[in-house]
């Protein structure tokens, strides 16, 4: 696969997992039809790369691959994103912030793969994430029940991420 696949398999890989990790907190009747909407999406994504039916010219292609700079932004990430887990679930004892944080970080991060990769385009995606992930965060400061957390700073971040890696 070329990088452009690649970097659009990784972000149907995230938003499945986004959608997958916060549908449990939905009622079944909405959660167990979102997982399965969520995993077809992204077998369907994954058919259309293998099959080369999608171009890898397009506005979120890397441009410089997954060199330096793209594993300097993977590493901030982790140490920012990890870090934030851990004070959240220790000191502060906010476990519902959790996934909220993750999603801002995961956002904050397209800022970066945007400067890397001179893709301008990637930051509506790191805009859109961010505010899904502070708005979660709010949420969760406010005493929001989980299943709000959860759509807010979860499945609208997933639905992105599974969005952009189709357009």
């Amino acid at each position: 696969m070329a990088g452009g696949q690649i970097d659009r398999l990784i972000g149907a890989l995230f938003g499945l997992i986004f959608i997958e990790a916060n549908a449990g907190a939905l009622p079944s009747s909405v959660g167990i039809p979102l997982r399965g909407f969520a995993i077809g999406a992204f077998l369907g994504r994954l058919v259309a790369l293998r099959r080369g039916r999608v171009s890898t010219q397009t506005a979120h292609a890397p441009q410089q691959g997954f060199g330096r700079g793209y594993w300097a932004v993977v590493v901030i990430e982790v140490v920012v994103g990890l870090t934030g887990i851990i004070l959240i679930n220790g000191p502060l004892r906010a476990p519902l912030a959790t996934f909220p944080w993750i999603a801002l970080v995961v956002g904050l991060h397209f800022f970066g793969l945007a400067a890397v990769w001179r893709l301008p385009a990637l930051r509506w995606l790191g805009a859109a994430m961010s505010a899904c992930g502070a708005a979660g965060l709010a949420l969760a400061a406010c005493g929001s029940s989980s299943a709000t957390i959860a759509v807010v700073a979860g499945i609208a971040p997933g639905a992105l991420l599974l969005g952009s890696a189709i357009v």
